[in-house]
Formats: structure tokens, C-alpha cells, sequence
């Protein structure tokens, strides 16, 4: 959610923070600040609104210094405004503090503060942190921080300054993620490690329930206790180029045509086209061990990483022959879940610190299941915590709606079930090469189907304005339709609904008429003929279609009238177990990104940072 930067330093810290919270403003925001010791004073500059207001501000009343902490928010506790943007100070104006997270017990801890005499400024949960701090401060704010987290609940990551110690900045997080950054005679934090890539590829990452200190040239990280804490420095391999736009328009484009490398990057060097077996020892061997004594596979995701998790349940029923399901993580705690001890939970995350998977894992993982994690971000959260993880290689990600990460977990989740399938001896080792070999042509069929771009931009001329939209799909093709629907909605603001095909007839065929725009997934394979017949429905209730279809498929256009729109996507051919669309999600859903790209484009939405969402929902 949040974005923090801290920075300590011989360098000017204003633009180094600025710059830091530009490379966060993927995660979603309504304010941003920054606070900077200058002279022996504390400066703060803060402003409602987009980063660009509080750069007007700093034009306005410059500042600068050698150490400063800076933050964009993304409200919980009291309006989008100035006075409750970050940092915030305690009551002598020498203690400041930039926060990612929730206080839960804030009221309470407000009230005791308020007793005192303290008077708050703001409708934040944050201010209470400062104002806490500040009552235990003497002298020492690592021990005056160490104090605090005694009194907190909740989830949090805090990054704290004091005028009196203007070489040193201190952290502490239960929850939200935190990293340092190690310079050349310069220590950072940040909230991840995009907001750094500039400056560094060295990070550590911070421990949950230790205080941290650093200084320009040293960290100290101890526990509650005040027990050194050993850490380990982790080299991060992301280009910095990486995360600029390339000469796309946004970063969302730019990601959607990104994904036939990031797949290729995800499945390079694990497969064994020869034997037919996948290669996953990165894992270590107890992971391995877990893996090939599930007997069950319980996948646990949110938003797109959950349609991921959806398309698992089909690679794993029909490549493994492995029972599997997937659970929104957000509610799976709150059904009691049955695990039995050959469960294999599946943690996917594109960040790593999707605050309800790592509750779902640990959830699952306390009734006795294996986890595995699958993740874009190595060290992350759930890296740490999961048995074994096996890393996506997609790259940085900075658009709010996922693409090119979902493609690259959808990868993931193909190698896995593979490996499972040949440990197993549901695949033989024929099939097993035949399997791998259409996998490994997948990203080129991507780079295939990227060429609809210009004829789904057009498109969207005679789309944009529909103020519904109804996604159709059958057996693989379904979390297609689910991930179609969000899209749009993420990024257009135009309701959209995700449906089973064969569901259609048990109430959302009420809704059809000319207005609402029908996309329908038809590629060749299971369930082709029952969905041509779904299609004939909508078709006789006035509705609209927008069909994906295999390329060269006239029978389709002869079916469909000339009102009706075509996009076309290569066919993906596995001739293993009569599964020959297994594969086809790779290239079904390219359509379905453009689509609700240039739909919003032209509803003149702000794609790359839709209104009230996060790229990384580290709270839950």
C-alpha cells in the first residue's frame, strides 16, 4: 500500500526521496511528504494529491539535507489531505515518523497520549505513533522505538528521524515489508526495492519484531530482547531500465508486451526437453521431498494471482492427477479449512507480501500442510516463510493491474504441476517431452498474438462506452473470463462480470440485450462445440459478441453475424491426454489485457494508477 523512503547519506536527500517515491507510486496513494533535517531543524514539505503537488511545493519553499524520510499515502485513517499526509511530528517538532500499516489500538493509545496533555493535529493512526515515541524518548530513539512496539497492535512498518541523532534513522515492521538498501557510503530504506534500483541492488531485508538502525556507513538490527540480530545481504537482479517505460505510453502496455520474455525467463533452465522432466532444486531438497508427497493441492491467492491459482486446479487434475482447489486467501481462515498432512498449500504472490496470503499460508501451514511459495520478489515475505519457493522471472512489475505477472505465475504453476505429474507417473516420459515442448513454444504463440493489438485498439472505439460487460468461458477458458472482468473493471471503472459459459442460462442471460457487449473465449478444444452453442444464445437475444477464436476459424464467423467482433489467437496443439487447449490461457488472455487497456485509454482512466487500488495490498 504505502510507499516509504529513508534516506542517510552524503548526499542531498530531497530529490533522492522524491525520485524514491516516483518508482512507488505504483502502489496507490491520495498524498505524499517528505521531512528532512536542515540546519539542525526538522523540515517538512507534505501536500494532498498527486506526487507532482508536493514537487510544486518543494519549488516553492526548497529544502535539503543530509538524512530525511519520505512517504506516499493511501488513506485509512482520516481524509485524503495535507494535514494527515506523512510524515507526521510529535509535539516538539523533533521526532517524525512515516508509517505503512494499520494501529489498531490507536483510540486507546490516543486517549491515554491526550490525558498527558499531548493535543493531535490529525485523524490518523500514525500521529500516535510519533506522539508514543516521543513520550519514551531519552535520548536514545532506537530504545525509545524498541519501547513503543510494546504498546502497538496491528500491522505496521515504521521508519522514524530525530533532530538529535541526525546521522541515524530507525525502522521496525510487523507486517508490511521493509528493505535496506546498502550504498557506498549510504544506507536507504524503502518499502521495495524498486524505489532503489537506481542507487543500488544490495538490500536486506528487514526482520519482523526487530528495531534497525542505520547510519551512513553501518546497520544494527536487534530483537525484543536487544539480542543482535545476523542478517544476510541479498543481491537483486532487476535492470533499472527495466522499470521505465521503454517508449510505451504506460507501464501496462509496456508489461502486457513484456510477457512472452517474462514466461520464456520463468521457464529457462527448469526443463529437461530431453527426459521430460522439469528441474526444480533452487527449492532445496526437504521442498522437494513435500512436493512429491502431496496427495493434495491447496492453492491460496488474491485478486489475479488467485485466477492463477484457478487455471492450477486444471494443470494439476489433468497433468498430475492431483487433487486441488483454490481459496480466496483473504477468506480462508474463516471457514475452519480441512487439511490433511499430504496437503501441499500453494502461497502465490507477486509481491511476496500480500499481507492475507501470508495469514492463509500460515494458516495453512499450522494444521499441519507443506507450503510452497510462488513469487516475483526474491527474499520476500513469503520466500522466508514457505518451505520452498519457486521464483517467477517477470521482472518488475509497476502497473496496479497485473499482466505479465500473472502470465509468468500461470508459467509456474505449469513447471510445477509437470514435475509432480512425472514424480507421480501420471506422465510418462513421452508425454512429459511433449508437454515441455509445447510449453517452451508458448512465448513465441504470445509474441503471435500481440499482433492484435492495433485491430483490439480499434476496436475499443465502438466499446468504451458500454456500461456493462459479460466475459464468457468453459473449462480453462473460465478464469480467462474471471481475469478479463477484472481487468476491465480495474482499470475502465466499467462493471464487468466473469461467468462459466454453461452458467450463463441460470441468470446472467437475463441481462443480455444489444447494449451489453458479450466476450466470449472460444479456441478449439473441450467444451468448443457446448460454447458455440452458449454463444447462439446471447446471439438470439440481441447481444453483442466479441469472440476469441483459434486462427483460420470460419466456422465461428459463419456461426456469428457480421455485427459481431473477431480476434484472432494462434492455436496452442498438445496432443497429451486430449488436453490439446491446456496451454491456450497463455495466449487467450493477450486479447482480453489490450482490450481493457484501450477501453479505458479511451474513457480517459489513469491506467497505470486506477482510483483506489494498490499494487501490493500489504494490509489486510
Amino acid at each position: 500500500m504505502c510507499g516509504i523512503v529513508g534516506y542517510v547519506g552524503p548526499k542531498d536527500a530531497t530529490p533522492i526521496l522524491v525520485e524514491g517515491l516516483r518508482r512507488l507510486e505504483y502502489r496507490g496513494y491520495d498524498s505524499a511528504g517528505i521531512a528532512v533535517i536542515s540546519g539542525g531543524r526538522l523540515e517538512r514539505r507534505r501536500a494532498a494529491g498527486k506526487l507532482g503537488n508536493l514537487e510544486a511545493v518543494l519549488r516553492s519553499t526548497p529544502v535539503s539535507g543530509h538524512i530525511g524520510i519520505g512517504h506516499t499515502r493511501w488513506a485509512t485513517h482520516g481524509r485524503p489531505s495535507e494535514e494527515n499526509a506523512h510524515p507526521h511530528a510529535d509535539a516538539s517538532r523533533q521526532l517524525v515518523v512515516v508509517h505503512n500499516g494499520i494501529i489498531e489500538n490507536y483510540l486507546e493509545l490516543k486517549e491515554r497520549l491526550s490525558a498527558t496533555g499531548i493535543v493531535f493535529e490529525t485523524e490518523t493512526d500514525t500521529e500516535v505513533v510519533a506522539h508514543l515515541v516521543a513520550s519514551y524518548y531519552e535520548g536514545s530513539l532506537e530504545a525509545a522505538t524498541g519501547r513503543a512496539t510494546k504498546d502497538l497492535r496491528g500491522i505496521y512498518s515504521l521508519v522514524l528521524m530525530h533532530v538529535g541523532e541526525p546521522g541515524r534513522l530507525v525502522a521496525t515492521r510487523l507486517g508490511p515489508p521493509l528493505v535496506i538498501g546498502l550504498g557506498e557510503g549510504e544506507r536507504f530504506f524503502a518499502s521495495d526495492v524498486q524505489a532503489l534500483l537506481a542507487h543500488t541492488r544490495r538490500f536486506v531485508f528487514v526482520p519482523e519484531q526487530t528495531v534497525v538502525v542505520i547510519e551512513p556507513d553501518a546497520i544494527r538490527i536487534v530483537d525484543a530482547q536487544g539480542r543482535i540480530v545476523p542478517f544476510k545481504e541479498e543481491t537483486i537482479t532487476w535492470d533499472p531500465v527495466q522499470a521505465e517505460k521503454g517508449g510505451y505510453r504506460h507501464f501496462m502496455l509496456k508489461e502486457i508486451h513484456e510477457q512472452p520474455r517474462a514466461v520464456r525467463d520463468t521457464l529457462l533452465g527448469r526443463m529437461s526437453l530431453d527426459t521430460g522432466d522439469v528441474r526444480l532444486e533452487e527449492m532445496g531438497a526437504a521442498a522437494l521431498e513435500a512436493i512429491e508427497k502431496a496427495d493434495r493441492v491447496q492453492f491460496l491467492a488474491c485478486g489475479t494471482s488467485w485466477h492463477a491459482g484457478l487455471i492450477g486446479q486444471f494443470f494439476m487434475e489433468q497433468l498430475a492427477g492431483v487433487p486441488a482447489s483454490t481459496d480466496y486467501a483473504s477468506e480462508f481462515r474463516y471457514r475452519d479449512p480441512v487439511i490433511s498432512p499430504g496437503t501441499l498449500a500453494v502461497a502465490i504472490s507477486q509481491s511476496g507480501e500480500t499481507a492475507d496470503t501470508l495469514a492463509a499460508m500460515r494458516e495453512a501451514r499450522s494444521r499441519g500442510a507443506s507450503v510452497l511459495a510462488i513469487t516475483n520478489v526474491a527474499g520476500s515475505q513469503v520466500t522466508r516463510e514457505a518451505d520452498g519457493a519457486l521464483l517467477t522471472h517477470a521482472g518488475p512489475e509497476i502497473g496496479v493491474a497485473s499482466t505479465k505477472a500473472f502470465t509468468a505465475q500461470v508459467a509456474a504453476i505449469a513447471l510445477l504441476s509437470i514435475f509432480l505429474g512425472r514424480r507421480k507417473g501420471a506422465l510418462s516420459a513421452a508425454a512429459g517431452r511433449n508437454l515441455l515442448a509445447a510449453l517452451a513454444r508458448v512465448p513465441q504463440l504470445m509474441d503471435h498474438a500481440l499482433s492484435c493489438a492495433a485491430l483490439v485498439e480499434d476496436m475499443s472505439r465502438s466499446l468504451f462506452k458500454a456500461t456493462d460487460f459479460l466475459f464468457l468461458g468453459r473449462g480453462v477458458q473460465y478464469p480467462i473470463a474471471l481475469e478479463g472482468a477484472l481487468k476491465l473493471k480495474e482499470i475502465s471503472y466499467i462493471h464487468a462480470e466473469g461467468y462459466p459459459a454453461g452458467e450463463m442460462k441460470h441468470g446472467p442471460i437475463a441481462l443480455i440485450d444489444e447494449s451489453l457487449p458479450v466476450v466470449a473465449l472460444i479456441p478449439r478444444g473441450r467444451g468448443y462445440e457446448k460454447i458455440l452453442s452458449n454463444v447462439q444464445e446471447v446471439k438470439a437475444r440481441g447481444g453483442r459478441v466479441v469472440a476469441i477464436i483459434n486462427r483460420g476459424d470460419d466456422h465461428v464467423r459463419k456461426i456469428l453475424g457480421k455485427e459481431d467482433l473477431f480476434i484472432e489467437v494462434p492455436g496452442v496443439e498438445v496432443d497429451v491426454l486430449g488436453v490439446s487447449e491446456i496451454f491456450s490461457p497463455f495466449v487467450t488472455v493477450i486479447p482480453l489485457q489490450l482490450l481493457a487497456y484501450h477501453v479505458a485509454l479511451r474513457a480517459g482512466r489513469d491506467v497505470d494508477q486506477p482510483r483506489n487500488l494498490a499494487k501490493s495490498v500489504t494490509v489486510e
